[in-house]
């Protein structure tokens, strides 16, 4: 699938759009809305703005598409972040909210997560970032990215080429079972990733897929083109 590049002036904009495309998404599940959340500072940014939306809570379902193998309580782990910034401040239910067990480590945390989506069905909406070199998720260039058809859910990651090196991350395979998956890239540093995805560099990001949309949200910053679509540039 080709991705949809959608580029705005700035990051508020990009959050907008964002926000918009979250509703869409919302109002077009069934009696259950699943989205992946993903670590980093542009999805914080959003999620702190969902947290004063009119949602349908009641029906969200939150998995998180990667962690770092550290305590619960840690600030840089992506679950406890994502609680401070909105999980703590929406009525979803604590039954919904499937957090990967990052501090067994990554290969017992990699089999119960595994378990935990065996019955989660297609997402309805996953979210992602862009490393500056081409990652996202915790699914780094050189390294197994489960793209396979065999390929596991969930991956232990033991030797990620960023702190802290172990993680666990859901598999390029098991994030590409998503009827939407969306792209949050903002900021200068990530002008070459972005230049080598749309030049076709086969990095984990690139490697995505979506079964009805995928749609990337750049800023300008991060992409400076200058011809309109849907709202924004491309």
């Amino acid at each position: 699938m080709v991705p949809d590049w959608r580029i705005y002036p700035d990051r508020t904009s990009l959050i907008e759009a964002a926000l918009a495309i979250i509703r869409q998404c919302e109002a077009g599940s069934g009696g259950m809305f699943s989205i992946v959340l993903a670590g980093g500072q542009t999805p914080l940014e959003l999620y702190r703005r969902l947290a004063g939306e009119p949602m349908q809570w009641h029906k969200w379902c939150v998995y998180f598409g990667d962690e770092r193998c550290l305590p619960p309580d840690h600030p840089e782990r992506n679950s406890y972040q994502a609680r401070q910034a909105l999980l703590d401040h929406v009525p979803i239910s604590e039954g919904r909210i499937h957090v990967p067990p990052a501090e067994l480590g990554p290969l017992d945390a990699a089999a119960h997560y595994a378990a935990q989506l065996k019955n989660a069905g297609d997402f309805d909406l996953v979210l992602l970032g862009l490393g500056e070199d081409g990652h996202t998720a915790s699914l780094f260039p050189g390294r197994d990215i489960g793209a396979e058809p065999d390929a596991a859910d969930a991956l232990p990651v033991l030797d990620a080429p960023k702190p802290p090196p172990e993680r666990i991350s859901l598999s390029a395979r098991r994030l590409s079972r998503a009827r939407t998956v969306l792209f949050l890239v903002t900021g200068a540093g990530k002008r070459e990733a972005v230049t080598g995805w749309r030049q076709g560099s086969g990095m984990p990001a690139s490697r995505i897929q979506a079964q009805q949309a995928l749609i990337v949200l750049a800023d300008e910053a991060a992409c400076p083109q200058r011809s309109t679509n849907q709202g924004g540039r491309t």
